[in-house]
């Protein structure tokens, strides 16, 4: 099995079916916001950084029906859903992910709110959804 311990945890994905109420409502646990609201047009959602500990969270809200995660919104409400990992090089970390029983979730592809870095989805059926970001990522505050 390919070693992937060289990753590290960028932000855990969380969806949210308000955006609005569910800003609040992390601002109001003594989140702060890392990058405001950004509309991703080809994934049909907005997405918002907030970061509190060290942690950092990605709310995401679909604002279409056919959205990327309208489907998990309906089963999952509001909740986590995947945990993002920061990649050094995204195309050898994607291939030792499938080596190692992740399943890809389509390509990589530009993220508006990533300052449109390519990120990937992975499926794994002991573990559920992740996320590679490459390595370049910072949010603008940092």
């Amino acid at each position: 099995m390919p070693v992937l311990n060289t990753l590290t945890v960028h932000h855990v994905g969380y969806l949210v079916k308000k955006k609005n109420q569910a800003m609040r409502a992390f601002l109001g646990l003594g989140y702060v916001i890392a990058q405001d609201w950004v509309r991703d047009e080809l994934r049909g959602i907005d997405i918002a950084f907030v970061t509190k500990d060290g942690l950092a969270v990605e709310l995401v809200c679909p604002y279409r029906d056919d959205s990327d995660v309208s489907g998990l919104i309906t089963r999952l409400k509001n909740s986590p859903y995947h945990i993002c990992y920061v990649s050094r090089d995204l195309a050898a970390d994607a291939e030792a992910l499938r080596e190692s029983g992740y399943l890809p979730m389509g390509g990589a592809l530009p993220a508006p709110a990533c300052g449109g870095h390519p990120v990937q989805f992975f499926m794994h059926p002991a573990l559920g959804i992740i996320e590679l970001i490459d390595k370049a990522f910072t949010f603008a505050q940092e």
